[in-house]
């Protein structure tokens, strides 16, 4: 396993978690599966690889200021191969799983 990927916790309430994840060159969050709906806003872009349990693994550039959503349930393991630090913050939506 890489290292872990630096996660600062910057707002919790009833409705929403933020989290602002860092990722120095080999860093990696770990294999996790997301309880909540929630949205990415890449704060600084790059290409992260997206493995799954599948035995997937591919390069998924994200670009800085390019929003995008994921369902709940979403399972993997991110991680930067890339010399570059790449951050985004993430807005997970737990209102949405009283609907």
């Amino acid at each position: 396993m890489a290292k872990p990927a630096v996660a600062e916790l910057q707002h919790e309430d009833e409705a929403v978690r933020v989290t602002l994840w860092r990722f120095a060159p080999s860093t990696e969050t770990g294999w996790h599966v997301h309880e909540y709906d929630y949205v990415v806003v890449p704060v600084q872009g790059g290409t992260l690889t997206v493995e799954s349990h599948a035995g997937g693994r591919a390069a998924y550039p994200i670009t800085t200021a390019v929003s995008y959503a994921r369902p709940k349930g979403t399972e993997h393991n991110i991680i930067n191969d890339t010399d570059a630090e790449i951050a985004f913050v993430e807005i997970e939506l737990k209102a949405s799983a009283a609907r």
